[in-house]
């Protein structure tokens, strides 16, 4: 279902939550961690979704152990580095990988601008060495409270020209984007693209929120956003991008089945919506996954996906000149 012909793209995908299994055994005998499991037959069921879970939070107690590990800066160095060697396994030729230094740092008390440097650092290198193009993205966490964002904001801040956008993510039912206007309000200041997760645990007026206050050019998830039609219409006419992700979608009971999800309506409607993996490591998918087993389930034609795909490199956080670029190398 993939067309070669195209630039395989994910636009949505936590490095936090795309850690190796393999990895998290390392880095806990390591630092003599008390994990749960020795091997990695034990420690899956630990880590990834087994079973669809009641909801978003349920789905990120899941980053317990992908977290609790990165016990010092060299072990979140290597796990963006890892990203990026996973990335070019999957035949991706551009990935932007976003984080949440603050998450990340909180296990082990680290610095958060120290975190924010080594997992640049990994990108940079496991991009220098694999030549897939890859961007950074920062995260407020919602669930810290907008002090403490304001912190982690900073610190992203401090190697800005090392990252392309800002986004919110954690939990929207409680933590609403109406709490987090003046970050995001700094962030476009300083020339940064803005994503949002929108529309998942909450409903469509938090996209609208999303939109209108924070400036999002893409919706993170945005599950609920084709329930208000005038807002498929702004959302159309503004040509703001939506990160779809149907088998977290369903992991989180966002929506029951792939064939519940509303990607395809999306497509329908002509919105810039795309296929992505959300954290693959917990989801324990990859994206040939989604665009071959989980588009097709959830009703995707062939010329749909292709659209979808076709749609990611339009919303990219790229400049002209290096959309171009990437669809020559892919042409050669």
């Amino acid at each position: 279902m993939i067309n070669r012909q195209i630039p395989l793209i994910d636009l949505h995908r936590h490095l936090d939550g795309s850690i190796r299994l393999q990895t998290i055994l390392d880095l806990a005998k390591q630092h003599d961690l008390p994990l749960p499991a020795t091997n990695l037959e034990e420690l899956r069921p630990l880590v990834q979704i087994m079973e669809p879970q009641p909801g978003v939070m349920a789905f990120i107690a899941k980053f317990e152990w992908m977290v609790g590990v990165l016990a010092d800066y060299d072990a979140c160095r290597r796990i963006a580095y890892e990203n990026v060697l996973d990335a070019q396994s999957e035949g991706i030729h551009y990935i932007e990988l976003r984080f949440s230094p603050l998450f990340m740092a909180q296990p082990h008390h680290l610095d958060t601008v120290d975190v924010v440097s080594a997992v640049l650092d990994g990108l940079e290198q496991g991009a220098e060495e694999t030549g897939v193009k890859v961007n950074a993205i920062g995260i407020l966490s919602r669930h810290y409270g907008p002090k403490m964002a304001m912190q982690e904001l900073n610190a992203l801040l401090g190697h800005k020209q090392r990252i392309v956008a800002l986004d919110l993510a954690g939990d929207e039912a409680n933590f609403p984007g109406q709490l987090f206007v003046e970050h995001f309000k700094i962030a476009r200041a300083e020339g940064w693209h803005i994503t949002v997760h929108a529309g998942e645990a909450a409903g469509a007026e938090s996209i609208w929120q999303a939109v209108e206050e924070l400036g999002a050019q893409r919706i993170g998830h945005g599950a609920r956003l084709m329930e208000d039609p005038l807002l498929v219409e702004t959302v159309f006419q503004n040509k703001i991008g939506v990160e779809t992700n149907l088998t977290s979608n369903v992991q989180t009971s966002t929506f029951a089945s792939y064939e519940e999800h509303p990607l395809k309506a999306m497509l329908q409607a002509d919105l810039l919506a795309t296929i992505n993996t959300d954290d693959p490591g917990i989801s324990a998918i990859d994206l040939p996954h989604e665009y071959e087993i989980a588009a097709p389930a959830a009703g995707l034609s062939s010329d749909q996906i292709q659209i979808a795909q076709a749609n990611a490199l339009e919303i990219a956080f790229l400049s002209a000149e290096e959309k171009e670029a990437l669809s020559q190398s892919i042409a050669n």
